[in-house]
């Protein structure tokens, strides 16, 4: 490997005055700084970046941890959207930026983090990202110190900077859309319950009914997910249960798509159309499933690509001395409502009905 003496040799100049040249911390004669980059080109010699950042104290290098690598279809399938969408982001937001970024995996294993962690700090990154696989809070290692740090798809106590969906503003915005196309009586298959999006989503189902002037019906709210061999079965359950109801739901809701994609299948098993019986929408925008169901999934955007460069943002904030927006709260980003067929309004459904 060629270095830095090898390219002084050619170019007939000390090696002080090659470093010069290379780092642009020194006065170099503008005919010595072409040969020095001559003989770089002949010799193939490539400047260290490690022994540039213990001059400059800065890496030039950004850390990110995920699991999005290393997850399988099985794990994206009971968590929803891939939170790749959030590292794609991110990458695409840094572009721009002369920093490099550098992704570290934590093979679905949470409790790597901290020694990946302490990997980056080790390599001296000047930000760090960590990306969740879902939105839930998180506890980080005390030992970060300065380094400038941004959570994606999660929270922590310790006030570090977070970005987050705004998931109650999905589903109020989902909903009330629902309602402006006069559907009253719109049912609810929930995520588990011990999610912080199943939380935030059910509140945003009951402001939308609430500014619409239309009561809560506690009996239109159903378990969509269930644990291991019973998600199935709960599924089943949830829908008999709305379809026993004297006055039936006339859209289901459903907390992400990977639900409305088995709503879709157990409706088919009934005897029951989409959307002609009843409507069906979900969350998520997942459009594998989305997409290519037929017909096409309504359906509130998870905005993992707007999170995942509004986190970058941030951080680039961050390292260059910026101030949080916030201390304390979150970064909330909400996304669009992505209307298609799964939905008829109110009166074009009656209208199919009458007609059928």
């Amino acid at each position: 490997m060629a270095t830095i003496y090898d390219v002084a040799k050619l170019a007939s100049v000390a090696p002080k005055t090659v470093a010069r040249a290379l780092n642009g911390d020194g006065p170099v004669k503008k005919e010595t700084r072409e040969r020095i980059a001559e003989a770089v080109r002949i010799v193939g010699y490539v400047p260290s970046q490690a022994a540039r950042s213990m001059r400059s104290n800065k890496s030039g290098l950004v850390g990110l941890i995920t699991g999005a690598i290393s997850g399988t279809p099985d794990d994206f399938a009971s968590m929803g959207l891939p939170d790749i969408y959030i590292v794609q982001g991110v990458q695409r937001a840094l572009t721009e930026s002369d920093l490099t970024l550098l992704i570290s995996d934590t093979g679905g294993r949470l409790d790597r983090a901290p020694a990946l962690l302490r990997t980056f700090q080790e390599h001296r990154v000047e930000g760090l990202i960590y990306v969740a696989p879902h939105h839930q809070k998180v506890a980080l290692p005390d030992t970060l110190g300065a380094l400038p740090v941004v959570l994606v798809n999660c929270f922590d106590d310790a006030g570090t900077a977070a970005v987050v969906p705004d998931d109650e503003a999905g589903q109020y915005t989902l909903v009330a859309k629902l309602i402006a196309f006069g559907h009253r009586r719109i049912a609810y298959l929930t995520l588990k319950q011990d999610m912080v999006a199943h939380k935030l989503r059910l509140t945003g189902y009951k402001r939308a009914l609430r500014a619409a002037g239309i009561a809560y019906d506690p009996a239109l709210v159903t378990l969509g997910e269930g644990e291991g061999e019973r998600e199935t079965s709960v599924l089943a359950d949830g829908i008999g249960h709305l379809f026993a109801l004297k006055h039936r739901p006339s859209v289901l809701c459903c907390g992400n798509d990977r639900l409305a994609l088995k709503v879709y299948g157990m409706l088919r098993s009934r005897g029951c159309r989409v959307p002609d019986d009843v409507g069906v929408a979900g969350y998520d925008d997942h459009q594998m499933i989305s997409k290519t169901l037929f017909p096409p999934l309504t359906t509130a955007e998870l905005p993992y690509a707007a999170m995942g460069a509004r986190a970058a943002e941030v951080l680039l904030g961050l390292i260059k001395g910026n101030k949080r927006e916030s201390a304390s709260l979150a970064i909330k980003v909400g996304g669009a409502v992505k209307w298609r067929q799964s939905v008829l309004s109110l009166e074009a459904k009656v209208k199919t009905l009458k007609g059928a």
